[in-house]
């Protein structure tokens, strides 16, 4: 059985995840991509471009499937090492959260505080809704 899952991170770092074909999640981690299986969808909520400082986004800003093939390393830095995942792209484009809260089973108030674990569970629907909303 398939899976859904969002992951959170800056835009400009899912940037890099897309065009490298992988995810990581929590600053790379490796216990969180251990739940993700192949076959899982996996869609990216960026809610600022840059990690620290940048401008407001909001948005859905990746969605993909979980490729075959284990967590592994990969290399940023010398000291910077992070897990990660590999993942089918696919094409899409940005979705603004907002538009979509008042229909997401996790849109009522605080919505924002499950984003803090970096990766969650959602529902089919909760995914097939995101994904409509970013169909390019």
């Amino acid at each position: 059985m398939t899976r859904a899952w969002i992951a959170v991170a800056s835009a400009d770092h899912v940037r890099i995840g897309r065009a490298g074909g992988f995810m990581q999640v929590n600053h790379g981690k490796e216990a969180p991509l251990r739940r993700l299986r192949p076959g899982d969808r996996v869609a990216y909520y960026s809610p600022q471009e840059r990690n620290r400082d940048g401008a407001p986004v909001q948005a859905f800003t990746a969605l993909g499937i979980v490729a075959e093939g284990p967590v592994y390393q990969g290399f940023m830095s010398a000291g910077f090492q992070p897990f990660r995942r590999d993942v089918r792209w696919l094409p899409a484009q940005d979705a603004p959260i907002r538009p979509l809260l008042e229909h997401l089973s996790f849109g009522g108030p605080g919505w924002g505080a499950r984003f803090r674990y970096g990766l969650f569970e959602v529902s089919t629907a909760d995914m097939d809704l995101i994904a409509a909303a970013m169909a390019d």
